[in-house]
């Protein structure tokens, strides 16, 4: 594990023993008590789990809660699929599913598998953490930690159960507790978004599944396997799994009538404010099991007047290179526009997005600031990343050396060398909001301008699999998040003195 998650570890070690340590134990019980207790508990596992975990279940379970935890655990042979949103908590629930078929020795082998083992480990860790130091389970169950083998990625407590963490791809076959078979299979936070984008990826997962993971439980023996996660994409496990479940549990944070479905938690205020800071394309997946289709994440996309350029107080003009120096079609599209802000607007104002030569390239900037004609401040930029470093130094920079020489003007291109992340995520999540807002206008006045016109067209067609160029986009995104950096650079923050705060403040006692 990397130091990141070692940390992550920590903290949910240190998280959970606060919450063990506010368990109240009642010492005043008998054996005799504790044993009565115990078995009433065990008749009624939504009982038992609100009183042994007081503080994970401290809002009152939903309806479709209560009828998953009796309809998973009254089934020994079963196959199920939780696809519950976010802050509806199916890892949560499927914990406590599971401690209760550990305990009661209902099932004896436990095979928790995620998309890496790191992820599986943390997917075991609340488990190993409750055995540890739950109070009250130590109290009615006693003492579960084995000396020798009790390791975070693999455990077997006093009570028979054998707990084990699974990353995908790993070699599971023969696994064993003793003379049983893998009886409980859960898999939970198994797809993830770039898996999901490869098909390759995707089919290798779950051919492991199917091929590898599945086959360990035993044919004689009922085995319980359970699913948790959301349907992020059109294809992805979670989904073929759902289609084969003898049961798939489909829950949004809201119902039809857009009504929290779990109101003892999540109030209509509070998921308002969540949803509000997050893109449509992450609300539908995330909250409502609903991946955007192709063409749907950027719908607006609003045309209007330009400001004169004089009162902008800046404009970026920033450029999106491609490698190849081709006007072929299979060649990647070259992008440069010039984009400012004003009154809380973003303006694109003016570009060019074709598949062109460097060197034409590099002749749309001299363009672009006669266009601008000196009416305000332009801030020349190049996206330039260290595997783009060579050729910015190697072959931009010596065409624009010529090209200055051309014009007989100086013009200077400062490198973008900000580590960018996903590309399709990151302009999804940078300017889906900007358009869905409203708080962006494309220059009517170029909107039958060729290059306008692919730029809309790539917005239109853009979707997170990236079916069709998106350098117009990706250009657009580096724009506006250096027109974010250079405004906080013109506008430092403000300081106040403790003095000034003491002195000036009427309300000071």
């Amino acid at each position: 594990m990397t130091l990141e998650d070692k940390k992550a570890l920590r903290r949910w070690a240190e998280h959970h023993k606060a919450l063990a340590a506010d368990v109240p134990v009642e010492d005043w019980l008998s054996k005799q008590d504790i044993e009565k207790r115990r078995m009433d508990l065990e008749k009624d596992p939504v009982a038992w789990i609100r009183y042994f975990f007081p503080k994970y279940a401290k809002y009152d379970f939903a309806p479709f809660h209560v009828k998953a935890i009796h309809r998973i655990i009254e089934h020994d042979e079963w196959y199920e699929v939780l696809s519950w949103s976010r802050e509806l908590a199916k890892s949560t629930v499927a914990m406590f599913i599971n401690m209760f078929l550990a305990l009661t020795k209902r099932k004896r082998f436990f095979v928790l598998a995620s998309a890496t083992e790191t992820s599986a480990i943390r997917l075991l860790t609340p488990y190993k953490l409750n055995f540890e130091n739950n109070p009250r389970l130590r109290q009615f169950y006693g003492n579960q930690v084995t000396v020798g083998a009790w390791t975070d990625k693999e455990f077997t407590a006093r009570c028979g159960a054998k707990f084990v963490a699974l990353g995908a791809g790993s070699a599971p076959r023969g696994a064993k507790n003793e003379e049983i078979r893998p009886d409980v299979i859960y898999l939970d936070d198994y797809d993830t978004d770039e898996d999901c984008r490869n098909p390759e990826t995707l089919k290798k997962k779950w051919n492991w599944f199917e091929g590898a993971l599945y086959p360990t439980r035993s044919i004689s023996e009922p085995t319980l396997v359970l699913w948790c996660g959301n349907i992020i994409a059109k294809d992805c496990c979670i989904k073929r799994a759902g289609e084969r479940a003898k049961h798939w549990d489909i829950v949004n944070i809201r119902d039809k009538n857009g009504k929290s479905t779990w109101p003892q938690k999540n109030t209509e205020e509070q998921i308002d404010i969540v949803l509000s800071n997050i893109s449509s394309k992450n609300v539908q997946a995330e909250y409502y099991n609903n991946p955007v289709s192709e063409g749907t994440i950027f719908r607006n996309l609003p045309f209007g007047k330009v400001p004169p350029l004089r009162r902008f107080p800046f404009l970026i003009l920033y450029g999106d290179p491609a490698y190849s120096d081709s006007r072929k079609k299979e060649s990647s599209t070259k992008a440069l526009w010039l984009i400012g802000k004003h009154k809380g607007t973003y303006y694109i104002i003016k570009g060019f997005l074709a598949r062109e030569l460097n060197a034409t390239f590099i002749s749309w900037y001299f363009d672009i600031m006669d266009y601008v004609a000196g009416k305000t401040n332009v801030y020349c930029y190049m996206e330039n990343n260290k595997l783009q470093d060579p050729f910015f130094n190697q072959v931009f920079k010596p065409l624009l050396r010529d090209e200055c020489k051309k014009r007989k003007r100086e013009l200077f291109i400062k490198g973008d060398e900000r580590k960018k992340t996903d590309k399709a995520t990151r302009i999804e999540a940078n300017l889906e909001p900007i358009d869905r807002n409203g708080a962006w206008i494309f220059n009517e006045d170029e909107k039958d301008n060729p290059h306008m016109q692919e730029l809309i067209n790539q917005f239109k067609l853009f979707e997170m699999h990236l079916p069709y160029n998106a350098d117009g986009p990706d250009c657009i995104e580096g724009g506006i998040t250096i027109i974010g950096e250079k405004t906080t650079e013109l506008q430092p923050a403000v300081t106040i003195s403790y003095k000034e705060l003491q002195d000036n403040n009427p309300y000071r006692m």
